[in-house]
């Protein structure tokens, strides 16, 4: 039998789930409060499994395409749903009342799940007699070129709802990763806003222009990253590993700690000397889409190598 996801909230979020799990096997039907917004994504599904196909990354998007349907109610959306997946806005109050209709609208098995980049599950589901079932889902955008995921419950989320979403997101080809404890922004933005905040001090103090900083992130750093992360990367840079490293290193980066970079690294004049020397994009869109077509490049190779 063919699982079914409810996917609610039809935006660029809420489009690249619905490709996701469609391209997996799943039956998908969209939801959208704005009139006619859920029909139309699903043609921009339809277009955007077409793309994955031509980069490598769907084997059918027709078959795929056509488990993909717009509901006419948020009902019809959760009826039969194994998960259900909330991309509303970031807004509080849109959230608890979306999860108060779906605790009580979807199937007492079915999983809740939020995109929410930044909003703790227990702030929108503490009153909820389904509680237990509820959390976030974190994906990076785009999530149909980018496949993490974090899971992020609150203190009452169930161990075995976590397990079964792990299995759930896995098996559609992205990779989980659990945040055992709750905190704002979970792990990704956390990391990716200590890099930034560092990166704006940098700049906006005169050490480096921003295009060399990103050519330091993007041809450095970004390299290793793209297939290990800190903890490997350090064990490599020295002989003894990890602990080696800690001894050799730490002293310079307990310094650098104690020095971190201020909040108003991120208001004006600090962004005012930034943007001074940054040239904007002159077609943002297309510049989004040139980004979207090196993932897909890049997430193809990936797949294409095996993990050792």
């Amino acid at each position: 039998m063919t699982s079914k996801v409810g996917i609610v909230g039809a935006g660029l979020i809420g489009r690249a789930w619905g490709m996701i799990f469609a391209r997996a096997g799943w039956d998908v039907a969209l939801h959208d409060a704005g009139e006619g917004v859920a029909q139309s994504a699903v043609g921009l599904c339809a277009e955007g499994l077409r793309d994955l196909c031509a980069q490598g990354l769907c084997d059918d998007p027709d078959a795929a395409a056509g488990r993909i349907r717009a509901a006419t109610s948020l009902a019809e959306a959760a009826e039969g749903a194994t998960l259900v997946q909330e991309n509303g806005p970031e807004r509080l109050e849109v959230k608890i009342a979306l999860f108060s209709a779906l605790d009580t609208l979807a199937p007492e098995d079915a999983i809740l799940a939020s995109s929410s980049s930044a909003i703790r599950t227990s702030t929108f589901t503490e009153k909820l007699k389904g509680r237990a079932r509820c959390l976030v889902a974190h994906p990076v955008n785009p999530p149909h070129l980018i496949p993490l995921v974090e899971l992020s419950g609150a203190p009452w989320t169930s161990p075995e709802v976590i397990g079964r979403a792990r299995a759930i997101y896995a098996g559609i080809g992205q990779v989980p990763v659990t945040v055992q404890k709750e905190i704002e922004g979970f792990v990704l933005n956390r990391l990716q806003g200590a890099l930034l905040a560092e990166a704006f001090r940098l700049v906006s103090e005169g050490y480096i222009t921003p295009q060399d900083l990103d050519a330091t992130v993007k041809d450095g750093l970004g390299l290793r990253w793209s297939f290990m992360g800190p903890f490997a990367t350090i064990e490599l840079n020295a002989p003894g590993g990890i602990p080696d490293y800690c001894a050799r290193y730490t002293g310079f980066y307990k310094r650098l700690a104690a020095d971190p970079a201020k909040p108003e690294v991120y208001e004006a004049p600090a962004t005012t000397r930034i943007l001074d020397q940054w040239q904007a994009a002159a077609d943002l869109p297309a510049r989004m889409r040139w980004r979207d077509r090196r993932l897909a490049a890049l997430r193809a190779h990936k797949n294409s190598q095996a993990e050792e």
